[in-house]
């Protein structure tokens, strides 16, 4: 009887030793690799039973496989970045055109232009550019004169903006039926911009020079001082209404600061990249001009630029050129710029090659045209030099929130 039993207790161990073993290959096999050995011959293996066994809450959507490793790819790109300073805004122009994607040269062919004292027009020579070697700039971009239609043109750019840790760039905008004086509309460029822009999640605004007439277009920056649109009591104001937004002002004089908060714009800007140029491009007056709208509770926003030379486009022009001193113009400028506790930082600019403010890249070029550069530098340094003073920037306006 007890040898009975103890074969009794032999056989069970051993089965439950079975149990348990098998229990723990089949954890550790993916249902796929169950189906695949056979287990459950009786079971559906369709894509219907699949989908019944995997529920998918209707609002979630497919990805296709080639979108999804896209997007895996988009995301690792992203990382090689800095994050973006949505507090760090860049002028962005989207004027130039090339006769690959435009049948001819926009604004790379910019005319000289004249004095507007004939006498003085007289001494210098007038006529246009003529690309590809002779450009309306003192510079040679890196990517040639180039189409702002060009999808490989935009995506390097919000490349080269997020390198810089640039969250926003004011993109100079006219609506269909208009243009600046020496180009083409751009208003068909913008859902291209828009569409790359958000890929490397950078906030697009525009800069519009008619306000009045064109406030139905989205809008943040503006040039215009009329009370009728801004003004809380008007009447006929945009505040409140679908058309209402923030809307920035530009300040050349010191005048205007009555008329910007009389108009109820939201902030006001500087621009030029010439210090000295107007009373709001004056780096001196920054922290007058920020007392008077942290007292009017309006947002101040100086402009800074890496150097300033136009004389491509206006020969004569000489006395407003800022070299750049191989970098120090530009920190100088943003030294300036933080001193003043501003409340966002503007960049003039990514790419207005006629009056030498880009900080896009520029390579030497020999030709006809005698053409500055970088050197001695990378063609990468005034990215690199907004990056940095990017996250001086961030770091000081945490500081001031903790205080």
């Amino acid at each position: 009887m007890a040898r009975f039993r103890r074969k009794y207790c032999l056989v069970l161990i051993a089965v439950v030793l079975l149990v348990l073993t098998l229990t723990v290959i089949l954890k550790a096999l993916s249902l796929e690799d169950i189906e695949a050995m056979d287990l459950f011959p009786a079971r559906e293996n369709s894509v219907e039973q699949k989908a019944k066994m995997t529920k998918i809450p209707d609002q979630i959507k497919m990805i296709a496989p080639t979108t999804s490793n896209k997007n895996a790819e988009v995301e690792a790109l992203l990382k090689t970045f800095p994050p973006p300073n949505y507090y760090v805004h860049a002028f962005y122009y989207a004027w130039y055109g090339n006769p690959k994607f435009d049948g001819k040269y926009i604004h790379w062919d910019h005319p000289q232009l004249p004095h507007w004292d004939n006498k003085v027009a007289q001494m210098y020579p007038q006529g246009r550019h003529s690309p590809p070697d002779d450009l309306g700039s003192n510079f040679y971009p890196s990517l040639g004169p180039y189409s702002s239609r060009d999808p490989a043109v935009v995506e390097t750019h919000m490349q080269q903006l997020r390198t810089a840790a640039i969250g926003v760039i004011a993109i100079s905008w006219y609506p269909p039926d208009m243009r600046d004086d020496n180009g083409e509309s751009v208003d068909d460029i913008m859902p291209l911009i828009l569409e790359v822009a958000h890929k490397y999640l950078i906030k697009v605004c525009c800069k519009v020079c008619d306000v009045c007439s064109n406030i139905v277009q989205p809008s943040l920056h503006a040039c215009s001082h009329n009370s009728q649109w801004f003004g809380v009591s008007e009447s006929n104001s945009i505040r409140d209404t679908p058309y209402d937004a923030i809307f920035i002002a530009l300040l050349v004089e010191e005048k205007h600061k009555r008329g910007i908060l009389a108009a109820g714009f939201d902030g006001l800007y500087t621009y030029f990249a010439t210090n000295g140029f107007s009373f709001g491009s004056t780096q001196r007056n920054w922290k007058s001009l920020k007392a008077f709208c942290e007292d009017n509770d309006l947002i101040f926003i100086p402009s800074v630029g890496p150097g300033y030379i136009d004389t491509s486009v206006r020969p004569w022009n000489f006395q407003n050129t800022r070299n750049r001193i191989n970098g120090k113009y530009y920190e100088n400028s943003l030294s300036a710029a933080l001193q003043a506790e501003p409340d966002f930082l503007s960049v003039t600019s990514f790419n207005e090659w006629h009056e030498g403010t880009q900080i896009e890249m520029a390579i030497p070029k020999k030709a006809q045209t005698v053409y500055l550069d970088y050197l001695p530098n990378k063609p990468t340094i005034y990215l690199e030099i907004t990056r940095k003073w990017a996250a001086i920037f961030g770091g000081e306006r945490r500081k001031r929130q903790e205080r």
